[in-house]
């Protein structure tokens, strides 16, 4: 859930920076390729989590997940020199947001996987743009545009026909209630985290920043999983080689590479045409969960889609700048707008 400032734009065309001016000394192979990184693999990684449960204590495997990334990141910046001027009160916001979002906002979507089919998932938690709108305007008192108002109906019908049953009785492809509200949860602890984030006393580089909240949240979501007594249950002869593979993916992929090319794309591109990943990523994660999990796509399901997936283009697009730089933060735990505010 990543995002920047600027109108959307269209998607295709020639990739500019925003003013205008010629990619700053990126090649489009090197834009494609990080659009590419973007949208395929924060997009697998609903199905990298189905996987992983399926071996590995959800919270364990969120936990180990965001841990490795984090030490191996901040261990990559501090041997490069880049990570200066950590503060106290760094670490506390750092554990904040890694409790919102990573505990919270991931590890519930892990959670919850174990109810709920991936490519369902990810659509559910599309929802996050309503509840940055919400926030958002409680926090400023502004009353959204009409047209982000839309938006909001559209998202919220498309959630409603997905996860409720047909005519009021127990369908056969009915949501999960449990995992449903897990996921809707997930999504507002997300939301919270992002706003929360924007202003939270942080060192100046997003990098930095991240690899500390991918630390702190790592740390609370192993103490979490201790707490419900995961590690007593997880016996390693169990553990399959698909989950530890999916583990290793969602590491690198995830984490790793991932964000790496959403933080070149902000440098190389508008961050209008940065955020489309926020409704590309649900469509692929459907996609990955039919193609390799045998996942049904109904017809329920890809009218849902549609409705969610346009609702979240129309909020991206016409809600005010300030909302457009939260809106679209998925995997990323530190926002890309923090460099210029905390410097």
């Amino acid at each position: 859930m990543p995002s920047p400032v600027g109108r959307m734009g269209s998607p295709s065309g020639n990739l500019r920076s925003p003013s205008g001016a010629h990619l700053r000394g990126a090649s489009k192979t090197q834009v494609v390729l990080a659009f590419a990184a973007v949208y395929v693999l924060w997009g697998s990684t609903y199905l990298a989590i189905r996987i992983g449960d399926e071996t590995i204590p959800p919270f364990l495997l969120a936990g180990l997940r965001h841990t490795i990334a984090g030490l191996l990141l901040l261990s990559w910046l501090r041997l490069r020199g880049g990570a200066p001027g950590i503060e106290r009160r760094h670490w506390r916001s750092a554990a904040v947001i890694g409790a919102l979002m990573l505990l919270g906002g991931n590890g519930l979507v892990t959670w919850a996987e174990k109810r709920v089919p991936s490519g369902l998932a990810a659509l559910i938690v599309a929802s996050v743009p309503i509840w940055m709108t919400l926030l958002h305007g409680l926090q400023t008192r502004r009353r959204p545009h009409g047209i982000v108002l839309l938006g909001l109906g559209l998202c919220v019908g498309g959630l409603a026909f997905l996860v409720l049953p047909a005519g009021g009785g127990v369908a056969s492809n009915h949501v999960d209630g449990l995992g449903a509200m897990a996921l809707l949860s997930a999504a507002l602890f997300w939301a919270i985290g992002s706003l929360y984030s924007r202003t939270a006393p942080l060192p100046s580089s997003t990098l930095l920043a991240t690899a500390m909240e991918m630390v702190c949240g790592g740390a609370i979501l192993l103490a979490t999983s201790t707490v419900f007594g995961e590690w007593r249950t997880v016996s390693l002869a169990a553990v399959s080689s698909r989950s530890v593979l999916a583990l290793a993916y969602l590491i690198v992929a995830g984490s790793l590479l991932g964000f790496t090319a959403y933080v070149f794309l902000l440098s190389a591109t508008t961050p209008a045409r940065v955020s489309t990943y926020a409704f590309v990523n649900p469509v692929v994660a459907v996609f990955f969960g039919w193609a390799i999990a045998g996942e049904a796509v109904t017809l329920r399901t890809a009218l849902s889609a549609l409705l969610i997936v346009g609702a979240v283009a129309i909020i991206i697009r016409y809600g005010g700048s300030r909302d457009r730089e939260s809106i679209a933060r998925e995997d990323a735990p530190a926002p890309p707008e923090r460099a210029e505010k905390s410097a």
